[in-house]
């Protein structure tokens, strides 16, 4: 039963409203502070006028219809779906909320963090997460769960794994005292395992994947089931385990052509790619690579992905022709891209390659040394600070530079220390 108090709060907060506007003539301000903070038993005919004032009816005749959209809309949000369904839900339960006094309330509202990431819109996420932490006192361990398990989703979104996990472990925590069901406790344990594998704790990622793996497979979950040997194959690619990559990669690229979903295949295609080329396979990193590019089914960020991967390999093999030409097509894309800002770093590598081949050189080493270094730097990404901080030693070293290239090799090496300390 939701906290008539906590209720309150919450619809004053939304509707803008302040303790003095909603208590005129009806109570003093610091009444109505002790009934939104529990701290007094209000009479219902005082509840009944606050809620008055806020357009709130406290006799609910809807609420099996309100928890019912509501499971429905959960769902939807679990899994992917198609967003205007999802939007259309959310406003119709909204309205029904407007209007009655529901136990699925609060639950309504923690799942709006979800909501809000899945619409890629951040800062509503933010504005809601801070809006609950005043209320959040009074959750129940179920709340507690959503809300730890969707403050997870908005720190990883945020990219700031370590957050993330705290909150996900919290979420974890829960579990016990709780009766959930095995594919949302399946749910938590491949983002936990997602985000160990962020992280570069590959043997937790591990872990955590075959946890998960393991309740999917019992369910048919195919999707499911090949994100978790993606996991699981980035996981052993790290570790050098390169046969048992594979292996995964393809059970998860079986799995995407089973269901055909097109995002899936190209998805494992490129990590196929970047597997290949570790090992230095350059033929079979490109043909994967070229697998995704063309597709328009496909993301463009995800295309954007694989040509940034594709200009890197042809230049590695010194066929600068094909890596001239799929730097084009990467130009075109970038143009296309609504908000570049969160793939960043597809901008910083072929404009990196474009400036070499082009030889404008202090393009080159401006954009890699002033902006793509300290943007790497600022995301932990070391596997690819080792990359460009090498790449622009070699240039530096051609040049006769010593100094700058003696610079940016210690970089190099630093870089990689911090990988092997992961």
């Amino acid at each position: 039963m939701i906290e008539i108090g906590s209720f309150i709060k919450l619809q004053r907060t939304k509707q803008e409203m302040t303790l003095g506007e909603l208590s005129e003539g009806i109570v003093s301000v610091s009444y109505l502070s002790k009934i939104e903070n529990q701290k007094t038993q209000a009479s219902p005919e005082i509840i009944q006028l606050l809620c008055n004032r806020l357009g709130i009816e406290v006799d609910n005749n809807q609420e099996e219809a309100i928890k019912e959209k509501c499971q429905q809309w959960y769902s939807m949000l679990f899994e992917v779906s198609d967003k205007d369904e999802v939007i259309a839900t959310y406003k119709e339960i909204q309205e029904m909320m407007d209007k009655n006094l529901s136990d699925s309330l609060m639950m309504f509202e923690i799942h709006k963090i979800r909501y809000y990431l899945i619409l890629g819109e951040y800062d509503e996420a933010l504005k809601k997460i801070n809006e609950l932490s005043e209320i959040s006192g009074t959750f129940d361990n179920l709340q507690q769960y959503y809300w730890f398990k969707f403050r997870g989703n908005y720190n990883s979104s945020s990219g700031n794994q370590n957050q993330a996990m705290y909150y996900y472990k919290l979420a974890e925590e829960r579990i016990s005292r709780l009766e959930i069901e095995e594919n949302e406790i399946a749910d938590l344990q491949y983002i936990i395992a997602i985000t160990q594998s962020k992280l570069r704790n590959t043997l937790e990622a591990i872990d955590y994947a075959n946890k998960s793996l393991n309740i999917f497979m019992k369910q048919y979950n195919f999707i499911r089931c090949a994100q978790c040997h993606n996991v699981l194959g980035i996981s052993y690619r790290r570790i050098k385990l390169y046969d048992k990559a594979i292996k995964n990669f393809n059970l998860a690229l079986h799995l995407g052509k089973l269901d055909k979903n097109k995002q899936l295949i190209q998805l494992t295609n490129q990590n196929l790619g970047y597997l290949y080329s570790t090992k230095g396979d350059s033929v079979e990193a490109i043909k994967h690579y070229k697998e995704i590019i063309f597709d328009c089914e496909v993301d463009i960020v995800e295309r954007l992905a694989s040509v940034s991967s594709l200009v890197r390999e042809y230049y590695n093999i010194k066929n600068y022709q094909e890596a001239r030409n799929s730097i084009k097509y990467g130009l075109k894309l970038i143009e296309e891209v609504q908000d570049m800002e969160p793939y960043k770093i597809f901008y910083y590598v072929i404009y990196t390659y474009n400036y070499l081949l082009s030889e404008k050189f202090d393009k080159f080493e401006t954009l890699v040394a002033k902006e793509f270094i300290p943007y790497l730097k600022l995301h932990k990404d070391y596997a690819s600070i080792v990359i460009y901080a090498e790449l622009l030693a070699k240039h530096y070293e051609k040049l006769f530079k010593y100094k700058d290239a003696a610079k940016y090799y210690k970089e190099a090496n630093f870089a990689y220390e911090q990988i092997s300390n992961i």
